[in-house]
């Protein structure tokens, strides 16, 4: 995950689904009552292991030499070009890899076959629990009611609308299913309307690389145009009154590097280059003020920003830059009337506050203080409406919604009753309008969606996730603690299990992590879950340091030269689980994912014995190679989070702690790996290299596989119910080892 310019004032259509997916389980199994045993005919993954011979990748020494210091790597051949992966016909290298992959899948494979039934009852489960023909709840915009709903059976949404009124005839701008035929992976991103309504554009994926091509249709007729344009981020920026839109796209690493003008009937090749970001540790990115008077370009690192502006009517205007870029100055930029709003760090605001200037003095002498630095508030982002200020506000860890009318009377935070939730302002594209659309849920409560009335403070519920099945959230049990780490610091933790889980050290319990880009945590429901905590798991998430949970501070003490706080934190608290008779010390599992991913090879390397098993998926493991090395998607925007390895002092702390570069000669837990051939975020070869070093240095006979999916990226299948194949090999890869075969 990336660094959020946090800007929720962009006055376009967003018609990402307001569904979340998954809810209850049809069929709920008892938890259990005592430690499961296995019998002498129940077959298991370490039973069987022995029965298949694992892959043996070859070894080729690749020698890198950085400050003087060598390192072999004999798996580098495993990486291949975007070229190579592409062709039509594999060259040998290619094909060597492939054939590697296809070992690995098959035995992963013959090792999990005993399983399939239940990774069919997983996944029967998991989907049962989906209502399969569904809708979100319409918004308003631009006159339009706006919809996604799901049709039974259908992996895809569609998306419509309906002028006026939710009894108007619905009209279907995409149906996404029709769209995805026979292609094996497809979605639509960014979804913009213009200003008179008649013109969709849209971003469509069909790799998986996070690689979009926009396409244009005419809402009034169906037909598209012929305007197609390649490899960009995937969304278009109207400007008012005009066919223009202005995009953003991407270089050969994948950075969104250049913002474009197109005029729409006009051959892509000829669109003007209105600016580009040549600083390669910047990603640029556009944007339209909510009030619909001003387009943005910004450009930002993970410790700077810089914007720059024209007016929303008038696309050949000349840009003006709002306040040059300044290490260690991060700002995001709003409008309201006759001013701007400034979230921004300056002056040492660790956790920002909000400041304001004339619309035609932007630069930083000029900034007014209006919500000013608190040490134990994180302002996260802020949302305007013409009579209101809304704020994002994380306090002792949880998200609060603070509203505050422009007249200055009647501030204040709205009241949920529970300790420990997630909300946040869901899709609120109108300006003039006295209601805030909210999103709520906590590890018991499904997602519910509310009109909040801002002036009356009162509530109307819209929808909330459906399970189905014999769900009731009254089953469950959810819990948040403090954990003191060995450095004396209170961590976090957020637990939930069945009421009739045992909390006498008995249970089996899965502790999961990330704790990277200051991205937090959150106790949010998931339907998916449900089906460890009715087979008697207790599920926790750890709110370690590299995350923003307790504000700026509990990032900065996570990254950098304290990247080791986040491993250490997340050890300790699955020590104290146990201590505290949350979870048997048998059945102690670890998962996380990407930087999470990273975790998981870290605390395998200082403390292989804690863990009975360990998923990490589409990991970031191979740290001190990948961040050496700039061609590959993404590295030099990381600088700021990992280090520069080119600086000795980041490359000594680096490879002290890279999963990859510490793989040694000892008994590791039995391990579950997975990653997608055309990840863009980690690389395949990262996992693919990770698991043969594993094998190789490895002492002990525990079960050790990977699953990579061909025809997938980071965030596996497409797809609405696919994509829990993935999720139901996992889960039965853990209950396998916990002794539960049903």
């Amino acid at each position: 995950m990336k660094k959020s310019h946090q800007i929720l004032c962009v006055g376009i259509l967003s018609v990402i689904s307001i569904l979340i997916t998954p809810a209850c389980n049809p069929k709920t199994t008892q938890p259990l009552a005592s430690n499961p045993t296995t019998t002498m005919q129940q077959k298991t993954l370490e039973s069987v292991i022995s029965q298949y011979k694992a892959p043996v990748a070859s070894r080729e020494e690749h020698a890198i030499t950085t400050h003087g210091d060598t390192r072999i790597d004999q798996y580098f051949w495993m990486r291949l070009s975007d070229e190579q992966k592409n062709a039509k016909t594999p060259d040998l290298q290619t094909q060597k890899v492939l054939d590697y992959i296809d070992q690995e899948n098959t035995y992963k494979s013959q090792a999990l076959a005993h399983t399939e039934s239940l990774q069919d009852n997983l996944f029967d489960e998991i989907v049962g629990r989906i209502k399969q023909t569904d809708e979100s709840v319409p918004y308003k915009y631009q006159g339009y009611y706006y919809l996604t709903r799901y049709e039974e059976g259908k992996e895809y949404p569609i998306y419509s609308r309906k002028k006026g009124s939710l009894d108007a005839t619905e009209e279907i701008m995409l149906n996404v299913n029709e769209l995805a035929k026979d292609k094996d992976y497809f979605a639509v991103s960014g979804m913009n309307i213009n200003s008179d309504n008649t013109i969709l554009a849209y971003g469509e994926d069909v790799i998986s690389r996070r690689i979009y091509t926009i396409k244009f249709k005419n809402l009034e007729t169906g037909e598209y145009y012929d305007d197609i344009i390649e490899n960009t981020t995937g969304s278009v920026v109207w400007a008012e009154g005009s066919n223009v839109v202005f995009y953003t796209r991407k270089d050969d690493a994948l950075r969104s590097y250049k913002i474009f003008k197109h005029t729409l009937g006009t051959d892509a090749s000829q669109d003007i280059e209105v600016w580009h970001e040549v600083d390669d540790t910047y990603r640029t990115f556009v944007y339209k003020t909510k009030s619909k008077k001003y387009i943005l370009i910004g450009s930002g690192s993970t410790l700077s920003d810089e914007y720059r502006y024209i007016p929303a009517d008038n696309p050949n205007a000349d840009w003006t830059i709002f306040q040059p870029r300044e290490k260690n100055l991060e700002y995001s930029v709003s409008h309201y009337a006759d001013k701007w709003y400034i979230r921004t760090n300056k002056d040492g605001a660790e956790n920002f506050k909000l400041m304001t200037c004339a619309l035609d003095k932007t630069t930083q002498d000029n900034w007014k203080e209006y919500i000013p630095h608190r040490e134990k508030v994180l302002l996260q982002y802020t949302s305007i409406f013409n009579n209101y200020l809304v704020l994002s506000e994380r306090i002792d860890g949880i998200s609060k919604i603070r509203i505050m009318p422009w007249n200055g009377e009647n501030d204040h935070y709205i009241q949920f009753d529970q300790d420990a939730y997630v909300a946040y302002p869901s899709t609120n594209p109108e300006f003039d309008t006295d209601v805030l659309r909210v999103s709520y849920s906590s590890l018991t409560t499904p997602r519910t969606i509310f009109d909040y009335h801002m002036e009356t403070k009162s509530f109307t519920q819209l929808k909330q996730q459906e399970v189905v099945g014999s769900f009731s959230q009254t089953d469950y049990q959810s819990e948040r603690i403090m954990v003191t780490a060995r450095d004396g610091v209170q961590v976090p933790v957020s637990l939930v299990y069945h009421r009739d889980t045992p909390r006498d050290g008995s249970a089996p319990l899965l502790l999961y992590g990330y704790g990277s880009y200051g991205s937090s945590m959150d106790p949010y429901f998931s339907s998916v879950r449900l089906s460890l905590l009715d087979r008697g798991f207790v599920y926790a998430i750890a709110h370690i340091r590299g995350g923003q949970e307790l504000g700026r501070q509990w990032y900065e003490n996570g990254k950098f030269l304290k990247k080791k706080n986040t491993f250490f934190d997340f050890i300790d608290c699955g020590k104290y689980l146990v201590a505290e008779g949350y979870g048997s010390e048998d059945k102690l599992f670890a998962m996380g994912g990407s930087a999470g991913g990273l975790l998981m090879g870290a605390v395998m390397n200082y403390q292989p014995e804690m863990w009975r098993g360990v998923v990490a998926a589409v990991p970031f493991v191979d740290v001190v190679s990948t961040m050496l090395d700039e061609s590959i998607p993404l590295t030099t925007g990381e600088f700021d989070e990992w280090g520069n390895p080119k600086d000795k002092a980041y490359y000594d702390y680096i490879k002290s702690y890279s999963p990859y570069d510490n793989v040694e000669a000892k008994d590791y837990p039995s391990t579950l790996i997975t990653t997608g051939y055309h990840d863009s975020q980690v690389q395949y070869w990262e996992p693919l290299k990770w698991i043969a070093k594993l094998r190789e240095y490895k002492t002990d006979n525990n079960p050790l596989l990977l699953h990579c999916e061909m025809e997938a990226g980071h965030g596996g299948k497409s797809g609405r119910f696919r994509r829990y194949r993935e999720t139901a090999l996992e889960y039965a890869f853990i209950l396998d080892l916990a002794g539960i075969h049903e």
